[in-house]
C-alpha cells in the first residue's frame, strides 16, 4: 500500500495524488491588434511582391501631422526592431511600432477603390475625431 492511500495501521489521510497544474492562460488578449480586409491584404501582398526581397512585411506607425494631430503612415518594413509587434493576418506580415500600438489597438485597415480615388482606410475604434480632408485623426 502506498503512501497515497492512506495509513491503514495509524489512521493518517490519504494524499491526494500529484497533479499538473493547469496551463496558463496567456497574458496577451486573444484578440489581434489590427487586422486587414481581403481586399487589403491582397493589395499589400501585390506590392510587397514587387520589392526586392529584403522586405519583412508592412510597417504601420503614427506620426504627427495634420489638423487633427496625427497621422497613419504604412511603409515598407526592411527590419523588426526589438519592441515592435507583429502580427500576421491573411497571410501578411503587419509591423507595428510601438509608439503606435496604443493609438491603433482593434484597427482594420481596407483598402477601397473608387473612380477617382483609391487607397488604404483605417477603420479605428479609437478615434475621437477626424480632420475635413480625412488627413489626420485624434484619439
Amino acid at each position: 500500500m502506498s503512501m497515497q492511500d492512506g495509513n491503514p495501521q495509524n489512521g493518517s489521510p490519504a494524499v491526494p495524488p500529484a497533479s499538473t497544474p493547469a496551463p496558463r492562460k496567456p497574458l496577451r488578449a486573444s484578440i489581434s491588434p489590427i487586422t486587414l480586409t481581403e481586399a487589403a491584404a491582397e493589395r499589400v501582398r501585390s506590392i510587397l511582391a514587387k520589392g526586392d526581397g529584403s522586405v519583412k512585411g508592412l510597417k504601420v506607425s503614427v506620426a504627427p501631422k495634420g489638423c487633427s494631430g496625427n497621422s497613419y503612415v504604412l511603409d515598407y518594413a526592411k527590419e523588426i526592431g526589438p519592441h515592435d509587434e507583429v502580427v500576421e493576418d491573411k497571410g501578411v506580415t503587419i509591423i507595428i511600432d510601438p509608439k503606435a500600438a496604443l493609438f491603433i489597438f482593434g484597427t482594420e485597415i481596407d483598402y477601397v477603390q473608387e473612380k477617382l480615388k483609391a487607397g488604404f482606410v483605417f477603420k479605428n475604434p479609437n478615434e475621437k475625431g477626424r480632420c475635413g480632408c480625412g488627413e489626420s485623426f485624434t484619439v
